[in-house]
C-alpha cells in the first residue's frame, strides 16, 4: 500500500485511535456500571462475572482469525464493519431488559472488537510506513491511547454511572463508532489487494478453541481457585490446542498465524514486553482501585480522577519514547527503561497502609508506573508491527492485542488469587487476634504488597527479556522490509 500523502495520515490517525480507545474502554469501563446495573437487572453475583467475561472471551479468541479476515478483505472494509457491529452491539446491551440479553451484547462487542483491534493497529502500520520519525510520532500516540484507555474507562464508568445511568457506558460507543465510522469513510485509504488465499480452517479452529479454553480457564482462576477442575481443564486444553495450532501452521500452505511474524526477535520481544505490561497493568487497576475505594472511601468518580496523573504519564511516555527515542536509537535501550520504571513504580506502592494519603502514598507510585507503561507501549506496538510483509500486518496486528489480552486475563486471576492467599496467610499467621479489625486490615494490606511486589518483580523480570530480545540498531521502517540485524 502507498502511504497517504498529507494531513490526511494524521486525520485517519485520529479515527484510528478514537477504535483503540473504544476497545480498550470497554475492557473496564463496564467494571464501574455493574453493581448498578446488577440492582436494576437483578441478577446474581455469578453473572455479574460473566459480563465481564463474555467481552474477554470473544475479544480473546476471535482476535488471531480477525487479524487474517483483515488481510484477506481489507482493512478499511473489515474496520468500518467491526465499528458498526460494535456500536450495535453495546446499543443492544445499553437497551438491555435483563441478564440474557446484556450477556448477548457483550459476547457481540468482544466479537466486533476483534475486528476492530487488529484493523486498526495495521492501518496505523500500513499509513506510516514510509518515514521512521512519522511513524515513531503515529504509534506514540496510539500506544499511549492503548496504554491509557484502561483507566480512562474506569474514570469515564464513574461519572457516566454516576451522573447518568449505567446504560450510557455502553450508549456512548454508538457516538464514539458514529463519528469514527464517518471519519474512516472520508480518511482512510487502504489500497492493498485482498489476498487470494484460503482461509486455514483447521488453524483458524485450533486457534479459537485454544485461546478460548486458556481464557475461560483463567478467568475461573479469580474465582474458583487454582486448583479447580474448571481452571486447570479448559487452560491445559487450550495450551494443548495452541501446541497444535503451532504444528498445523508449519506445516500448511497459507497458515493463519505465519510464524515468521513471531519468531523475530524484534517482534516477538514486543509481544512478550506488552504481554507482560498487560499483566502488570492489572495490578495496578484492580488493587489500587480496592485501595481507593476501601481504604480510602473514594467514590467511583473520584477513584477514576485519582488515575488522571497515571494516564497524563502514559501519554508523555509513549509519545516521548514512541516520537523522540525510537527513531534515533531504537527498542533494545527503551523498553527495558520502561520496565524498570514501571518495576519502581510498583515498589513505591508496597508503601501504602491504612494511614496513607493518596498524594503521599498512591500517587508517586501511579506516576512512575504510567511513564514505564507509556514507554513500553509506544515503541512496543510499533516494533511489533515493523518489518512485516504487507499481507500479514493484520496477524502481526492481531497478536498485539493477542498479548496483551491474554496478559490482562493472566494477571486478573493470578493477582487475584495471589491477593487472597496473602491475606488468608497473615491471617492463618495471627489466628489469635484474626477476628480483630486492625488484624483483619493488615491482611488486607498484606495482600496488597505482596502483589505489588510480585509485579515488581515481573516487570524487572520483562526489562532483562526485553534486553536480550530486541536487536540493536533502529527499526526497519517498510511493512515488507527485513528485520535490521544486530551490530
Amino acid at each position: 500500500m502507498k502511504p497517504e500523502a498529507g494531513p490526511r495520515r494524521w486525520l485517519a490517525l485520529v479515527v484510528l485511535s478514537l477504535a483503540q480507545l473504544m476497545v480498550i474502554l470497554d475492557s473496564t469501563i463496564v467494571n464501574i456500571a455493574l453493581p448498578t446495573a446488577q440492582r436494576e437487572l437483578t441478577f446474581s453475583d455469578d453473572s455479574r462475572q460473566w459480563v465481564v467475561s463474555g467481552y474477554a472471551l470473544a475479544f480473546g479468541s476471535l482476535l488471531l482469525l480477525g487479524g487474517r479476515l483483515c488481510d484477506l478483505h481489507g482493512r478499511k472494509r473489515l474496520f468500518v464493519i467491526g465499528m458498526i457491529g460494535f456500536a450495535a452491539a453495546s446499543a443492544l446491551g445499553g437497551a438491555a431488559d435483563g441478564f440474557t440479553l446484556l450477556l448477548i451484547a457483550r459476547i457481540a462487542q468482544g466479537a466486533f472488537a476483534a475486528l476492530l483491534a487488529p484493523a486498526a493497529l495495521s492501518l496505523v502500520s500500513v499509513t506510516f510506513a514510509a518515514d521512521a520519525d512519522e511513524r515513531g510520532r503515529a504509534f506514540g500516540v496510539f500506544g499511549a491511547i492503548s496504554g491509557a484507555g484502561g483507566a480512562l474507562g474506569l474514570l469515564l464508568g464513574g461519572v457516566l454511572t454516576q451522573n447518568l445511568s449505567w446504560r450510557w457506558c455502553l450508549y456512548v460507543n454508538v457516538i464514539i463508532a458514529a463519528v469514527a465510522v464517518a471519519g474512516a469513510l472520508i480518511f482512510l485509504v487502504d489500497r492493498a489487494r485482498p489476498q487470494r488465499t484460503r482461509l486455514d480452517l483447521a488453524g483458524t479452529a485450533l486457534a479459537l478453541l485454544g485461546l478460548f479454553g486458556i481464557v475461560y480457564g483463567l478467568g475461573n482462576a479469580a474465582t474458583r481457585g487454582w486448583t479447580d477442575v474448571w481452571t486447570v481443564g479448559p487452560t491445559a486444553l487450550g495450551v494443548l490446542l495452541v501446541v497444535a495450532f503451532v504444528f498445523v501452521e508449519r506445516r500448511v500452505r497459507d497458515p493463519l498465524l505465519p510464524l515468521r511474524v513471531v519468531l523475530d526477535r524484534n517482534r516477538g520481544g514486543a509481544y512478550l514486553a506488552v504481554g507482560i505490561s498487560g499483566t502488570g497493568g492489572f495490578a495496578v487497576f484492580l488493587f489500587v482501585t480496592y485501595y481507593l475505594a476501601e481504604t480510602l472511601k473514594f467514590t467511583p468518580v473520584q477513584s477514576g480522577l485519582a488515575f488522571l496523573p497515571m494516564v497524563v504519564l502514559v501519554m508523555v511516555g509513549a509519545v516521548l519514547s514512541g516520537a523522540v527515542l525510537l527513531p534515533r536509537i531504537g527498542p533494545r535501550p527503551i523498553v527495558p527503561i520502561g520496565s524498570l520504571l514501571a518495576a519502581g513504580g510498583m515498589v513505591l506502592l508496597t508503601g501504602i497502609d491504612a494511614d496513607s494519603t493518596y498524594t503521599g502514598g498512591v500517587l508517586p507510585g501511579l506516576t512512575v508506573i504510567g511513564l514505564g507503561l507509556g514507554i513500553i507501549f509506544g515503541p512496543g506496538q510499533n516494533a511489533a508491527t515493523s518489518g512485516v510483509r504487507p499481507h500479514e500486518t493484520g496477524v502481526a496486528s492481531a497478536m498485539v492485542n493477542i498479548t496483551q489480552q491474554a496478559g490482562g486475563s493472566i494477571g486478573l486471576a493470578v493477582f487475584s488469587s495471589l491477593g487472597a492467599t496473602a491475606t488468608t496467610n497473615y491471617l492463618t499467621a495471627h489466628a489469635g487476634t484474626a477476628t480483630d479489625p486492625a488484624t483483619i486490615a493488615q491482611a488486607i494490606f498484606a495482600g496488597y504488597h505482596f502483589v505489588f511486589w510480585v509485579a515488581a518483580a515481573l516487570f524487572l523480570a520483562g526489562a532483562l527479556i526485553s534486553a536480550g530480545l530486541f536487536r540493536s540498531g533502529l527499526l526497519a521502517v517498510a511493512p515488507d522490509a527485513e528485520p535490521v540485524l544486530a551490530h
